[in-house]
């Protein structure tokens, strides 16, 4: 998740305009090993309406470079799970609706054979899983830019959350990769 160096997803209303988008130093450092790792994909409806109207097209444009290719590829054939209290149906390939409420989903999916889980926001969706205990370690890309004012990762918390750094990784753009691994005990 992109998230600025003051801590907000997004801006106040909701714009993302500021998110680096050029870094393929930082695209090749983060999506082999989340590919590799990662074989279910949790998005909410905001996302998923966009991603299903976006990666499809790219998946198929000849003249997208072939490392976009190859993630809308590995992003169509991922097993989607849409958390959403509005939509009916969901059609794009291998997207279903979530049929239970999150922990029981999670529950639910945790105890198939598989990979990890990624969560595709939003932001709404992440601090309700967050405020779940659902998550397990935060990949963040902290930008660097200071908004001021937005919408923050970490909202009324009910308790601190202690965190490991896993590993980091700054990029020339001053993009930094973080990885943090939930502390339970």
């Amino acid at each position: 998740m992109h998230v600025s160096l003051d801590g907000f997803v997004c801006g106040p209303d909701g714009e993302q305009d500021w998110m680096t988008m050029t870094d393929d130093s930082a695209g090749e450092f983060l999506v082999p090993e989340l590919q590799s790792t990662v074989d279910t994909i949790l998005v909410g409806r905001v996302l998923y309406q966009g991603f299903a109207s976006y990666w499809p097209i790219v998946a198929d444009d000849p003249h997208a470079p072939q490392s976009l290719v190859d993630f809308a590829r590995w992003m169509e054939d991922t097993p989607k799970i849409v958390f959403s209290r509005t939509l009916g149906e969901v059609s794009w390939k291998n997207s279903r609706l979530a049929g239970m409420d999150p922990a029981a989903e999670v529950a639910a999916l945790k105890k198939q054979p598989g990979g990890d889980m990624v969560i595709f926001g939003g932001a709404g969706l992440v601090a309700g899983f967050t405020k779940l205990n659902l998550v397990d370690e935060y990949r963040i890309k902290l930008e660097p830019i200071a908004l001021g004012r937005g919408r923050p990762l970490f909202a009324d918390l009910p308790d601190r959350i202690r965190l490991k750094l896993q590993r980091s990784k700054g990029f020339d753009s001053g993009l930094v990769a973080l990885s943090y691994e939930v502390i339970r005990s």
